[in-house]
Formats: C-alpha cells, structure tokens, sequence
C-alpha cells in the first residue's frame, strides 16, 4: 500500500478510494471557457483537474481561474501541467493544489553527447538537484503536491545513453527524481510513467513500484496511456493498460486519456475501476452469451433489468439462459434470473431458489420487488 498524501481537501493513496482525473483542453488564458469545462468534468465524475500552464502567463491565471470556480461553488483540487518550463511551475505551486512536471524539465538537454562517465552522470544528477530546489521549497511552504511524470520518448541523454529509450530507462529516470526529492525532504510525490504503448506503459510501472519498493519508497502512483486515441481503440487500451496493474494492487489516480471531450473519460474511468473490483459505483451484472440452449429472450431480459436497477450499486445480479451456467456460474452473485424451460424464469437469492417458472413477461418485475423487497 502506497502512503497517503492530501491534495488541497483531498486524499490521495494509503487506502483511499481510487481518483479519477482529466485534463482540460481549453485555453487556459480564457477563464470562462477553461472554469465552464471544469464543471462539467466534475459533474461527470472527475475528482481532480489538470490544466496546462505553458507559460508563466499561464500559471498566473491558474489563479483566476482557482477563484471563480470557488465563487461557483467548486472546490475541486487543480493541477497545473507543466512543460519545459520550471519556471512556470514555482508561480503555479503558489495557486493550485499539486503541479506535474516531467524529469526533462531539469535535465541538461540538447548537448549532444552519447556518452556519459560515470562522474559526468552523476554532476547531471547533482545540477538536477539543485535545480529542483526552488520548486520543493516551494511546494513544501504551501503544501503543494508534485506529479514526477516520466513520459516514453522524453528521456533524457544521460538516461538514453546508459538505458536507450526503454522502460529501464523511464523507471530509472523517476526513481533519481525521488531520490533527489527524499534528500531534500520532500514527499508529497506522485510518479507515473506515461506511454501510448500498452505494453511499455505496464512495464515500466511494474519496474518504477519495484525499485521503490528496494529502496523503502511507497510514494502514490498515477495510472494511465497517453495517446490512447478515441472511441473504442482508446477506451480498450486504456482498459488494458490500467486494468493489468490495477490487478497487480498498483495505481492510486487514473486518467483515461481519449481524443474527445475530456467529460466522457469519466465514465470509462469508472468502468475500468468497476471491471477489476477497484471502486464499486454501479451494480454488476454477471450474464452469460447464451446458446441453443437457451429458451427466452435473454438480450432483452438483460436490458431491461439493467434500466431497472441501475440504482442499485454494488448489488450482482446474475442473468443466465440456462440451468447448465446457472447458479454455478453466478455463484457470487447476490440475486439470479436463470432460463427453466421454454420463456420461463426461476429466480435466485445468492444459490437458493425464491420463485420458479414464472412466465418472462412478468419475471423482471418480480426480481426487482425481491431486490427491493430485501433493501426495506
């Protein structure tokens, strides 16, 4: 388990729900346009907000932007994105709850060397370090949170010239960075490792949480695959990518980042969460394919128990065509509605039988007054 951190008002890992965050694609110098959107990201879900700051301009308005969506009643956390400009990222650490910055940022860049000693990579490390400090000083007198965020193909050359372009290399590249933020006394950190590639994604996550785990480190950890594209593409890798480390107990905030409007990577988010039993918003329904065994309309039986007891979250319920799948293969569901015979349903609570051979016309409506008849 990761340690708990705060952003503004709220908590983030060491067991606290799973976050779910987007990114605004507005101007940020347009107020109105940039806290508009933020609403609608939080009405949808969306429990801390990025917007860039490519500029110290940019940072300054974060600013304006934090005080109108307080005055409309918004208090979620913001955190400003910050590129290539460290500078931008000391003005925003005064106005918002938690800055991104990627280890680039505080890399010598553009030198052209392939080659590094081993006291030339370690000068780097040190000039790194002091470049940092300034913004951990920062963060530190206004309580600020830091996102390292360490992106495939953004590495530097000291990293590049020992590790190449490699989930080594980006693991690597996070964990001098949180070494260099341990030795200044500095740990409210989360990392990432960004990548558009599923499988570099996963890796190099895998890699980053076990050099901490070597060297006593249990900093939170953001989840997500950048560039995942849109539609189904983008919501199957990010499934993919997020999902598997979910499952492996990695991941304290994930972004789903889709090519479309940044409310509608919410409810995938929660999806994703939901899947792999992470944040339970929703009830699960647990429904076999059917087959030729099957003797009643059960794409329709499932549509229709689904708009009934959308209310209900956490409740499983199962849906089977059959006595072959069902209850054995529902056996974790908390009700059941299994085919008996020709359009005819018998209703389960947990592995017991309530109700047999009631006609399919009126079965739903007698699963949703068992449900409801056990929540009174």
């Amino acid at each position: 388990m990761s340690r708990q951190i705060k952003i503004g008002n709220l908590t983030l890992g060491g067991g606290a729900p799973i976050r779910v965050q987007s990114m605004t694609n507005t101007d940020t110098m347009d107020t109105q346009a940039t806290v508009e959107q933020a609403l609608r990201m939080v009405d949808a879900g969306c429990e801390l907000v990025r917007i860039t700051a490519p500029d110290v301009k940019a940072a300054e308005n974060l600013g304006r932007i934090k005080e109108e969506l307080l005055r409309r009643g918004c208090e979620v956390p913001l955190v400003a994105d910050i590129h290539f400009n460290p500078k931008a990222a000391e003005v925003a650490a005064t106005l918002v709850e938690k800055v991104r910055v990627n280890p680039g940022n505080y890399t010598d860049r553009n030198t052209g060397k392939l080659e590094f000693t081993e006291q030339e990579y370690n000068d780097e490390l040190k000039r790194i370090g002091e470049r940092m400090s300034t913004l951990i000083d920062i963060c530190k007198a206004h309580h600020t949170a830091m996102r390292i965020g360490t992106n495939h193909g953004s590495l530097s050359e000291r990293i590049m010239s020992r590790y190449g372009n490699s989930p080594e290399g980006m693991a690597q590249s996070a964990i001098e960075f949180a070494q260099v933020c341990r030795e200044q006394d500095y740990h409210d950190l989360v990392f990432s490792m960004k990548a558009s590639n599923v499988k570099v994604m996963v890796e190099s996550t895998r890699l980053f949480v076990q050099k901490m785990k070597q060297m006593g480190m249990d900093y939170p950890i953001h989840l997500g695959v950048t560039e995942a594209g849109d539609g189904m593409q983008g919501r199957l890798k990010s499934a993919a990518g997020i999902g598997a480390l979910l499952l492996d107990g990695i991941g304290d905030t994930i972004r789903v980042s889709l090519t479309e409007d940044p409310e509608k990577e919410m409810p995938v988010a929660y999806d994703i969460l939901q899947a792999v039993g992470a944040r339970i918003t929703q009830p699960e329904y647990i429904a076999c394919p059917s087959c030729g065994r099957t003797q009643y309309n059960i794409q329709t039986a499932l549509q229709e128990i689904k708009a009934k007891t959308a209310h209900l979250v956490g409740v499983k319920i199962g849906v089977m065509g059959c006595i072959v799948n069902g209850p054995g293969e529902m056996a974790d569901a908390d009700y059941g509605y299994v085919g008996s015979g020709n359009g005819k349903i018998t209703l389960y609570k947990g592995k017991e039988i309530v109700k047999r051979d009631i006609d399919q016309k009126d079965a739903v409506e007698e699963l949703v007054k068992l449900i409801e008849n056990d929540r009174l």
